[in-house]
């Protein structure tokens, strides 16, 4: 193991942490969205230093081309609810959520 995968791997726990912090902290859809993209980054970017430490760089980045694709699709998704939410509550905080049950 180099020493340059554990700083991948620091700088890659690092986001996640970061992540997961503005996930607990932050009550606006669009900073939590933002927080959840944080963290799919610091998990590509683990997935590429593991693979590049193991010797299957390819491997590793057609993972990580194909978790890109599937977090598009889930980010398109993502913002077309949170459009909806503005448009149906007026604001984007998530206490107000209680308001669309049934």
């Amino acid at each position: 193991m180099s020493n340059l995968w554990f700083l991948y791997l620091f700088f890659s726990a690092l986001l996640i942490f970061i992540g997961i912090y503005c996930l607990l902290t932050m009550r606006n859809l669009i900073k939590l969205f933002i927080a959840i993209e944080i963290i799919s980054k610091g998990v590509s970017l683990a997935i590429v230093a593991t693979g590049a430490v193991n010797n299957n760089v390819l491997l590793a980045q057609s993972l990580a081309i194909t978790y890109i694709v599937i977090e598009v699709c889930l980010v398109a998704t993502a913002l077309a609810l949170i459009i909806n939410i503005y448009k149906k509550n007026k604001s984007l905080d998530v206490r107000l959520l209680s308001k669309l049950k049934g």
